[in-house]
């Protein structure tokens, strides 16, 4: 079975071919500011991304030949984790999404390589969108606005799967993620901490515009009143204000910055003591949002997972379990393995392991 993966990033597209369970090709195509600056909404770069990663098969001599190609998928409905079927109330939903993403690009590139070939699959896997939350974990003090999920579903998940495997060698015997209950953070340009209970995420953050601890590039929960006044103040158009929750906020509006190792460089090397106090600040409030995911699990806790960009650091790891490893055992899974998870989920489908679900 060949597999073409696609995953569009904020200034990266990433792709991978599987044959079976190998990798034959994985690649980052990144972007120039100056590229994508002529587009102005990122749904306007479909056939530019499409058409690089055409070019890079070709140059890599890759013939155009697949049974499935599956995108990362966007910010559709909420909707169950799983598998589905690229349909055109997909696509309608994503040319028409409330949050103009990269991500979005993924079943639309891969919903039009598809058509050129005879009898091949599109599909997408786990968006960031996947809604399994409790019902009493929607609830805020506004029936205005309930909570929303947001968030690395499928890094989150494929973490998951790949520590029951590890445990399942370790121990002899199957282990499922659905037999485990585990919290999950994702440290990268955005933060999300997920309650997994026996395979169901029933507590997590809106790690993109709003809620839980601020992160490199966003400014996570802000005090209500606050934020209110601000927006009435002025100062700032509607598209500053948003920036300023995503985009340019977090790390990036305190330290001008987004990179963990360039702050954690200033701290250690230059003494710069505002740096650690913020980056301190950042690894507490992941620390509150753990504790947080311990009590929506009942406090039965069978382990942590770190992964993410940010795992890679020694620094944040280390104080981070520092204050959590009191609630159950930590372990590090750095970077972050969405192609791959991608290919697993289409060869699960091709295999009929995985049923496909219909999106509406």
């Amino acid at each position: 079975m060949k597999v073409l993966a696609i995953n569009p990033g904020s200034t990266s597209t990433k792709i991978a071919v599987y044959e079976d369970e190998r990798p034959v090709l994985v690649r980052t195509i990144r972007h120039r500011v100056d590229e994508l600056a002529q587009y102005p909404r990122i749904i306007d770069q479909f056939e530019f991304r499409k058409a690089l990663v055409l070019r890079e098969l070709e140059a890599d001599g890759v013939p155009f030949h697949f049974d499935a190609i599956i995108g990362r998928g966007g910010l559709l409905k909420p909707i169950p984790g799983g598998v589905y079927e690229v349909n055109d109330a997909m696509l309608d939903d994503l040319l028409h999404a409330l949050h103009d993403h990269a991500c979005n690009l993924g079943c639309l590139i891969a919903n039009e390589l598809a058509a050129l070939l005879p009898g091949c699959l599109a599909l997408m896997a786990d968006p960031g969108v996947v809604d399994e939350l409790d019902d009493v974990a929607r609830i805020t003090g506004s029936p205005l606005m309930p909570r929303i999920t947001i968030w690395q579903a499928l890094n989150q998940r494929a973490i998951a799967r790949r520590y029951a495997a590890q445990l399942s060698a370790g121990e002899g015997h199957k282990v499922r993620y659905e037999d485990l209950n585990l919290i999950i953070c994702h440290l990268g340009g955005g933060i999300s901490v997920g309650a997994h209970r026996r395979g169901r995420c029933v507590d997590v953050n809106n790690a993109l515009d709003g809620e839980g601890p601020f992160s490199p590039e966003r400014a996570g929960t802000l005090p209500a009143g606050a934020l209110v006044d601000l927006c009435y103040s002025r100062r700032f158009t509607p598209g500053e204000l948003k920036r300023r929750i995503a985009g340019h906020a977090g790390l990036a509006a305190h330290l001008g910055t987004t990179d963990v190792q360039e702050v954690v460089r200033r701290i250690e090397q230059e003494g710069d003591g505002h740096a650690k106090l913020v980056l301190d600040a950042m690894i507490y409030q992941v620390a509150k949002s753990v504790g947080g995911a311990a009590v929506a699990l009942g406090g039965r806790v069978d382990a942590i997972l770190l992964t993410g960009g940010i795992a890679h650091s020694e620094y944040v790891v280390s104080r981070l379990t520092g204050r959590v490893a009191f609630l159950a055992p930590v372990h590090v899974f750095p970077g972050e393995d969405e192609l791959e998870a991608l290919a697993m989920n289409a060869l699960g489908v091709l295999r009929g392991e995985l049923t496909a679900q219909v999106y509406r």
